[in-house]
């Protein structure tokens, strides 16, 4: 199985990025590709854009990669309640070429934050549009204090409670 696991975050210390990073990792026997969102740029989003240069090339090529995928596990990044406008900005590129973005496979959803909401608010919005873009969620996890729950020497979640809800989540992409 390949699990292909990203931050919807373009932080170079995302802490989304990490929470993926780990709960993908614990499926058991998968090959675990980690995205950098990074690494597909496309301009801001506009149809009049969109009729000059067609189809970003940015949002093809994550498209290519997520096509590669048996399974994803997401976390958001949370921006005054929203996804972070540059992953929003790539959705949205990405919709207009194929709006099944994640062609119904298995997905674990998750959202992290430093505070102790934990990203809830896009979590629930994430989750509530996935059917309209191919989005197959077996599971969701908000970790709230992210800080306080993961030690990054370790590159794994502290919190024992946490750790169990995530294994449990990632346990039904099988």
């Amino acid at each position: 199985m390949k699990v292909i696991a990203f931050g919807a975050s373009t932080s170079s210390t995302s802490i989304n990025k990490a929470l993926a990073t780990y709960a993908a990792n614990l499926v058991e026997g998968a090959e675990v590709v980690v995205l950098d969102i990074n690494n597909y740029q496309v301009p801001m989003f506009s149809e009049d854009l969109e009729k000059e240069i067609g189809q970003a090339e940015g949002a093809l090529g994550f498209l290519n990669d997520l096509a590669e995928a048996d399974a994803f596990v997401i976390s958001f990044a949370e921006h005054n309640g929203h996804y972070p406008a540059a992953y929003k900005n790539l959705f949205d590129w990405a919709t207009r070429i194929d709006r099944e973005v994640f062609k119904n496979k298995p997905a674990v959803y998750l959202a992290t934050s430093p505070g102790p909401g934990g990203a809830q608010n896009v979590l629930a919005a994430a989750v509530g549009s996935a059917p309209y873009f191919g989005g197959n969620v077996k599971a969701s996890v908000s970790v709230p204090s992210f800080y306080d729950n993961f030690n990054f020497e370790t590159g794994a979640v502290s919190n024992d409670e946490i750790a169990a809800e995530l294994k449990q989540a990632v346990a039904k992409l099988a």
